[in-house]
């Protein structure tokens, strides 16, 4: 136990034979956790005298900050785009699920979906964004950040798997029209918006405003009209390359964000990358990493069928079909999320791009944290840093996951959402 000296009666756990993601550095020295948070050892032997009351032998593996996902749609059966009594019940599920995935905190993620899917509009009727509230980890699962709401105020063009019936334009000026679909901006974290559409950038100033990341995505947007959203406070750019105007020489889109020269002074722009090997060629992953290497984001988009068998499943009002690793909206050959888990991804660009171990996993730490301006407390193993972990192996699969300095596994699967897995 800690000396009398200690400032706390709490106890340490003392992770050794590891070696620590710090600094963009892999650090061979031990990691201290006491009440969820990392320790300074110095502070800890010389100040307060203290030591470990329990010891973690790592047996030589990397220990990185816990992934974070900042679009994630389901998985395991669970569609958060689907309205229904047990929605809270559902992510939960998929909390934990992702956890032995080394996901220690996301974002869900609802598509284009009908008002009464956003915001309970009936007595009779069941909807998504009051069931959920944003809340730690722990051996519940992963913690939610917040929602990320893509779309419905989208481009027709550019629309992918959201149904066009339910798109939304800014006709009452902004902030009314998504009142209006939303019905509350309370735990939300990321809006993906199109920043074309007449009154956008007024919205895009109101959300950034009020601490919600701005994200430009199923966009026909030219450069000039991305940059001028950034400048009224847009920080992130959803699964580039995917549902927006192709790269062009003379104008590159919103392609061009990553190296344009109109970016406000001391303001990054984050970028996020479906590394599945599905949705963007290797060659065009390491075009965007080596242009703009700080900004990337790793994401898995990943819909209700992650972790099942190939067939039909469902991503808000659309029925997907997966083929092989592809998810298609039935009957098309319309890229409709992917089925990656975060630590495939993890992996994946790594061997695709040719980076360092450290840039491929602080891409799913370090700069999806930034760019939610929580790496004060996470996506860090800086001493006062939560102490989210993720174990991992030399090949980057994943060993064991903590929160909060404990060690949480997967669930077994309920029988009640096996018969829900089996009805699909």
């Amino acid at each position: 136990m800690p000396s009398n000296k200690s400032v706390s009666d709490a106890p340490i756990t003392q992770f050794i034979n590891c070696r620590i993601l710090r600094d963009n550095e892999l650090q061979r020295e031990d990691l201290w956790v006491r009440e969820g948070r990392i320790l300074d050892p110095e502070k800890l032997f010389f100040d307060e005298q203290g030591y470990a009351d329990k010891r973690v032998d790592c047996e030589g593996s990397i220990i990185a900050p816990g992934f974070i996902d900042v679009q994630i749609n389901g998985g395991y059966g669970i569609d958060f785009s689907q309205a229904s009594e047990n929605v809270s019940d559902g992510v939960s599920f998929v909390a934990k699920k992702i956890l032995e995935h080394g996901v220690t905190s996301f974002c869900p993620t609802l598509v284009t979906s009908p008002p009464e899917v956003y915001h309970k509009v009936t007595v009779s009727f069941l909807s998504v964004l009051p069931q959920v509230k944003v809340h730690d980890g722990g051996p519940h699962g992963a913690g939610v950040l917040g929602f990320h709401l893509e779309g419905p105020f989208i481009s027709a063009e550019k629309k992918g798997a959201h149904p066009e019936k339910y798109l939304r334009t800014f006709k009452s000026g902004g902030l009314e029209d998504l009142m209006e679909v939303y019905g509350s901006l309370d735990d939300v974290a990321i809006v993906t918006l199109a920043p074309e559409l007449p009154g956008s950038q007024s919205v895009v100033r109101e959300l950034s405003r009020r601490g919600i990341t701005v994200s430009l995505g199923h966009s026909a947007a030219d450069l000039s009209q991305a940059e001028e959203a950034v400048q009224h406070g847009a920080t992130f750019i959803t699964h580039l390359f995917n549902a927006m105007l192709p790269f062009h020489h003379r104008d590159p889109g919103i392609v061009g964000l990553l190296t344009s020269d109109r970016i406000p002074a001391g303001r990054t722009v984050y970028y996020g990358m479906i590394a599945d090997g599905i949705h963007t060629n290797p060659a065009a992953l390491r075009i965007a990493h080596r242009a703009h290497p700080s900004g990337l984001v790793l994401v898995t988009d990943a819909i209700t069928a992650m972790g099942l068998p190939p067939g039909r499943h469902t991503l808000g009002q659309q029925v997907i079909e997966i083929q092989g690793l592809h998810a298609y909206v039935a009957g098309t050959k319309t890229l409709s999320g992917s089925i990656a888990t975060m630590d495939m991804c993890v992996r994946h660009f790594k061997q695709a791009s040719g980076c360092s171990v450290q840039e491929a996993l602080e891409a799913a730490s370090l700069h999806p944290a930034q760019l939610l301006g929580i790496s004060h407390k996470k996506g860090k193993l800086d001493y006062g840093s939560d102490a989210d972990l993720v174990l991992l192996d030399e090949g980057l699969n994943v060993k064991a996951t903590y929160i909060s300095g404990e060690e949480e596994t997967g669930p077994p699967v309920p029988s009640y959402m096996i018969d829900m897995v089996l009805m699909d």
